[in-house]
């Protein structure tokens, strides 16, 4: 039965890419939910469908079919353009690979996003979040003037800033030395505890998922295992 706590539902997701004589089914038949507030880690091998569950939930791509309520919106229902339109301040993204715009400053990375999704305050918000991420000195410094972990956090301000409803990050610390991945760990989690986001993130790191309210394992396309933590 759905909760309108809940912040993910969804119900026999599929996806299946290519057509013709060889489609490949990647996700089948997910059944899943996630309480507005909860802190979800997705584990899995490679190949096992962690990317394309997270690319589905974020609205990034089409489920081929099942039912899928996140944020209150029928993602299920949208179309490509209705999917952008409802991910827009209600979901952060983090990568791995950081996606931050070279010829883009720190703060105009992250004020940006804000300023497309109209807010009039646009860049106090960003100084504000990079000033949260410790990055207050670092305000007018171009990617590829910053370390990795310094990457990261601009990635962290810019998925957090919007205060979104969800916050999905795929293998946040994968990028970083054990050290600088331990700080980035601890600052996703107190930002989304300050703002009271849900979060799932994909991890192959046993800290990251041990801060996690849950542990979620998928293998070939299908939820093997999930487990609260104690």
């Amino acid at each position: 039965m759905n909760n309108s706590q809940d912040a993910i539902s969804a119900q026999d997701l599929r996806l299946t890419l290519g057509s013709g004589a060889a489609p490949v089914d990647i996700l089948k038949g997910i059944d899943l939910t996630i309480a507005t507030g909860e802190t979800v880690a997705l584990l899995g091998p490679s190949g096992s469908g962690k990317s394309s569950l997270m690319a589905v939930l974020s609205g990034l791509e089409r489920a081929s079919s099942g039912t899928l309520r996140v944020a209150g919106e029928d993602f299920a229902a949208l179309d490509e353009d209705a999917l952008a339109h409802a991910r827009r301040g209600r979901i952060g993204i983090v990568l791995q690979a950081f996606h931050l715009l070279p010829t883009m400053t720190a703060l105009e990375n992250v004020a940006t996003p804000l300023e497309l999704a109209g807010a009039s305050d646009a860049r106090q918000r960003a100084e504000e979040e990079l000033h949260a991420v410790g990055l207050g000195h670092r305000l007018s410094h171009y990617p590829q003037q910053l370390s990795g972990g310094e990457q990261q956090r601009v990635a962290i301000a810019r998925a957090i800033a919007p205060r979104p409803a969800l916050i999905f990050a795929d293998e946040p610390t994968g990028n970083l030395d054990a050290a600088t991945g331990h700080e980035i760990v601890r600052l996703l989690f107190d930002r989304r505890a300050q703002t009271g986001a849900t979060l799932l993130v994909i991890t192959h790191d046993p800290e990251l998922a041990a801060h996690c309210d849950r542990v979620l394992t998928l293998a070939d396309g299908r939820i093997a295992s999930d487990t609260a933590r104690a």
